[in-house]
């Protein structure tokens, strides 16, 4: 389990059975999504992401401190030697279907029809598709068709 770097402690969890609750609470922010977000399109430096989002520098601080201690970044030596640049766990990795899927969602419900928005494409240029989830036996699922098991 994650520690809080400040305290040395475990995080306070909202709902500790909940995988969705523990998540939230470790990148639900909206600093942690932009940064994570940002390290995945190549910002590495603090001064990258701190451009990129306008993101004031005690809170980028803050943000990059956690997100680190929870170990979906990690520091690296720059080339030059002069300063650290952050990298994307595997673990921060991980988290490019949630992006991919909030960014879908976005295109889908944050602008109106025919409003210019950036766009995610492959290598090839082709945009990616709509990532949606599916059963063991490939038929599409939703909150309709799916339930939450708790422990005990």
């Amino acid at each position: 389990m994650a520690r809080d770097e400040a305290s040395g402690q475990s995080p306070a969890w909202t709902d500790p059975s909940c995988p969705v609750a523990r998540t939230a609470d470790l990148v639900g922010d909206r600093w942690s999504l932009l940064i994570i977000r940002d390290a995945m399109d190549g910002a590495r430096s603090f001064t990258d992401f701190q451009q990129r989002t306008g993101i004031a520098r005690n809170i980028l601080s803050d943000r990059l401190r956690k997100l680190t201690a929870h170990g979906l970044l990690t520091q690296v030596d720059a080339p030059s030697g002069r300063r650290r640049l952050y990298t994307l766990t595997d673990a921060g990795k991980d988290l490019f279907p949630v992006i991919v899927t909030l960014r879908q969602w976005g295109e889908r419900h944050a602008f109106t029809a025919g409003e210019a928005h950036s766009v995610l494409v492959d290598d090839d240029g082709a945009r990616v598709p709509d990532l949606q989830p599916v059963s063991a036996n490939g038929s599409p699922l939703t909150c309709d068709t799916t339930a939450v098991r708790r422990p005990g």
